[in-house]
């Protein structure tokens, strides 16, 4: 309990490091993240911004997995150091990864709950793309004719048991847009669980994070997405390209929603879609399909 009222009206860790720093002329930090890809985006993002409020010539460093790599790579000006076997939960000692005196500050363990919570409703987190990634998409031959909607069918965190959406669901929802004439995108790392569906192409497993959303960018008129990375890494591209963001929820108070800012992205229309009574469980698939067709 203690521990709690600390945290929520005790000092900001952020600012007291960040004041510390400014006051020695600290200017390279390291930051060590081993944790969810939608989180760079919707915390790290701000922790970056405030380090730059308070030293504008900071030089920021992200030690993470390898999965990882892309995702920091579109918030810009940052430096990278991945730990090739680094798995994520992995409990390391990163001074074994990387020379503690190349760093002015080490932080191991962010908070962006706790230290950013002020830019909620605030910040809009931006995230930067090059042109150039665009023609990644082309190695999949998708058909320039056909009508494709994304889809990602699992979380693929510890927090499945509130967010993912019922296999029967995404069954349903795909019997009804292949139906329609239109194919199914599936995007994630995990190939499971099967979908034997005519007009469902499974590109789970074969798409590193810019290729996906290169695909979702060039291809995709709708993206159907559970609280996620993916979801946060489109809904925060600072790119201009007509998406619908079909967004399925139990807790309204998660992710995008709780950040609660306009995508930059001027043509991306967010539908979010709430289970009654905070149950994912209770989103049908014709109410997801009544937003695609």
């Amino acid at each position: 309990m203690i521990k709690k009222l600390l945290r929520k009206w005790g000092p900001n860790p952020l600012e007291s490091l960040l004041k510390k720093a400014q006051k020695n002329n600290h200017k390279k930090f390291l930051l060590f993240w081993n944790r969810g890809l939608g989180d760079i985006v919707l915390g790290l993002y701000a922790i970056v911004h405030r380090i730059r409020e308070v030293i504008p010539d900071a030089e920021i460093t992200f030690l993470t997995r390898p999965n990882l790599h892309d995702g920091f790579i579109l918030l810009g000006d940052v430096n990278i150091i991945v730990a090739e076997n680094l798995k994520r939960g992995d409990k390391v000692d990163i001074q074994t990864l990387i020379d503690p005196t190349q760093f002015d500050v080490i932080l191991d363990n962010p908070n962006p709950t706790q230290w950013v919570q002020w830019q909620l409703g605030k910040l809009t987190p931006i995230l930067h793309w090059q042109d150039k990634w665009d023609a990644l998409s082309e190695k999949f031959d998708l058909d320039k004719q056909a009508t494709y909607v994304g889809a990602h069918v699992q979380t693929e965190t510890s927090y499945a048991h509130c967010r993912n959406w019922p296999l029967a669901s995404w069954l349903t929802l795909f019997e009804k847009i292949t139906a329609s004439g239109k194919k199914v995108l599936l995007f994630g790392f995990e190939q499971d669980p099967i979908f034997d569906i005519p007009g469902v192409i499974d590109l789970r497993g074969k798409t590193p994070l810019f290729e996906l959303l290169s695909i979702i960018k060039n291809h995709c008129e709708a993206l159907v997405v559970p609280d996620s990375g993916v979801s946060s890494m489109i809904y925060f591209l600072k790119e201009d390209f007509p998406i619908k963001h079909i967004s399925l929820w139990a807790d309204p108070y998660m992710g995008i929603l709780k950040q609660n800012v306009a995508s930059p992205n001027p043509q991306l229309k967010h539908i979010p879609i709430l289970g009654k009574d905070k149950d994912i469980t209770n989103i049908t698939a014709s109410e997801v399909y009544g937003h695609i067709h």
